[in-house]
This record gives structure tokens, C-alpha cells and sequence, in this order.
């Protein structure tokens, strides 16, 4: 089971974008509101429970407390906000993303693994 790490300060995004140039780098943008975002995060608990992609890092970024990191990520990554939202960067640029009810354990497992 893969653990990931919550980021709330950009300082902390910083870090995990330039840990990406060794390590792939998974992020999930999280609203804490709204329950198509509490599905695709139970379908991104699964996939971390089951056989995630043991190479990579994860981060978690909860959209609305953390706005600025969620901003920071969209502007680095060229990727338009969306919540929720998960995106694979390699090389501190994004290689995959998807968003809402695309976000699935079958969708995930089959561009990680």
C-alpha cells in the first residue's frame, strides 16, 4: 500500500515538482466539498491500497484549503483547474491528467502500471 503526502504550502509543491526529475510524481486535486471529488478519491484510495506503481511519489492538494498550492500546480503544470483532478508529471512536466468520473481505479492502473 503506497502512502501519499498531503502539500499545503508551495514550498512544499516546489519540492515535490523538482523530486519529479527523479521520481514520478502523482497529484491528486481534492475539493472537500463536493462528493464527484469524494468518489474519484475513494477510486484513488483504491488504487494506493491495492498494487500502486511502487517508483512513484503521491501528493494530495485539498483545493479549497490549500488554494494557492492548487493554483501553483495548474500554472507549473499548464493543466487547467479542475477538481477533481489527477495528473502524472515526469521531468517536472505533466505526462497524464484526467478529471471528475475519468478519475477511476481501472483508469489509473492502466496508465501507471
Amino acid at each position: 500500500m503506497a502512502q501519499y503526502r498531503e502539500l499545503d504550502s508551495i514550498e512544499q509543491w516546489n519540492e515535490a515538482l523538482e523530486g519529479s526529475a527523479n521520481r514520478p510524481l502523482v497529484v491528486f486535486k481534492h475539493s472537500t466539498t463536493c462528493p464527484v471529488s469524494a468518489n474519484a478519491h475513494r477510486e484513488f484510495q483504491e488504487y494506493l491500497n491495492d498494487k500502486p506503481r511502487e517508483d512513484a511519489d503521491y501528493v494530495f492538494v485539498k483545493v479549497i484549503e490549500s488554494r494557492p498550492v492548487s493554483n501553483q500546480i495548474a500554472e507549473d503544470t499548464a493543466v487547467t483547474h479542475a477538481s477533481p483532478q489527477i495528473m502524472l508529471v515526469q521531468n517536472k512536466e505533466k505526462v497524464w491528467t484526467a478529471s471528475h468520473w475519468s478519475i477511476t481505479k481501472e483508469h489509473i492502473t492502466a496508465v501507471l502500471d
